[in-house]
């Protein structure tokens, strides 16, 4: 007689099996969330309800038009979103796909968020107008190659130099990547959004457009009054101080650093 009756080693086995699908599963939308490929999905979700529907209403033409879409659907998903399939390919390779970052480079995301701070506290000070993007998951090579290329280790110092008025950087938008200034004087896509409140200038309006199309987390400071803001994902954070910028950073990046603010994010286009 066996040890373990073979009906709880099926259900054990289920268990498992489901277990680790589920992990998998939860793992891609980590990966995935916060970029463009979060609309790709709601989009994909939307054909196959419509396809179910139509084939309970039986409306045959509409439902043949989705079970096509659906068809084709994976070869297009994969050319429109090459960049980021290769990318968790590289990641699987690596066999990064699953684990978290190590000590040495959480040491240096916060060595960046320092400068970055740092850089952003000075200007504030001064009244000099920036802009600065933080690429994360989704590429900004489009937005790269509207600015001048620089490939530069990031310090608090260059930022500066680079947004001292005029000079030939300094109209425009950094574009910064893993402590590595990509290009400077970028040109980045205005918000269209018409809620937006009117007080708020071009670097603003910049700042929500980039968010609105990535995951990028973007620095704004005011030429005007020296404020600085922060937008993320079509939400705009402003008037804070330079500690609270690097605690909402340290949050964002996923840094093991307690944040010491207590602020929230502000709906696009408040006040």
């Amino acid at each position: 007689m066996p040890l373990i009756d073979e009906s709880i080693l099926r259900y054990l086995s289920s268990a498992v099996d489901i277990a680790i699908v589920w992990f998998i599963v939860y793992k891609i939308i980590l990966i995935v969330q916060g970029t463009k490929a979060v609309q790709l999905l709601k989009g994909v979700t939307v054909i196959i309800a419509v396809k179910y529907l139509s084939a309970y209403f039986n409306l045959y033409t509409l439902e043949r038009l989705m079970q096509e879409a659906i068809n084709y659907g994976l070869l297009a998903v994969i050319i429109i979103f090459q960049p980021e399939v290769r990318r968790a390919l590289e990641q699987l390779g690596r066999g990064r796909l699953f684990s978290r970052s190590t000590v040495h480079e959480e040491d240096e995301v916060m060595m960046n968020i320092e400068a970055i701070a740092k850089a952003t506290e000075y200007m504030a000070k001064r009244r000099i107008g920036a802009l600065i993007s933080i690429e994360r998951d989704t590429g900004m090579s489009d937005y790269v190659e509207t600015g001048i290329p620089m490939n530069a280790k990031l310090s608090s110092e260059l930022l500066i130099n680079i947004f001292i008025p005029n000079t030939p950087l300094h109209d425009g938008a950094v574009i910064l990547k893993k402590g590595e200034i990509l290009a400077a004087a970028c040109y980045l896509p205005l918000s269209e959004n018409p809620f937006i409140s009117k007080e708020l200038g071009t670097r603003h309006r910049a700042a929500l457009g980039i968010s609105e199309v990535t995951d990028s987390l973007t620095v704004i400071v005011s030429e005007e009054t020296g404020v600085i803001s922060l937008t993320k994902n079509s939400e705009l954070h402003r008037d804070i101080t330079s500690e609270e910028l690097k605690s909402l950073l340290v949050k964002e990046m996923h840094v093991n650093m307690k944040p010491t603010t207590s602020s929230k994010w502000y709906k696009r286009g408040t006040k």
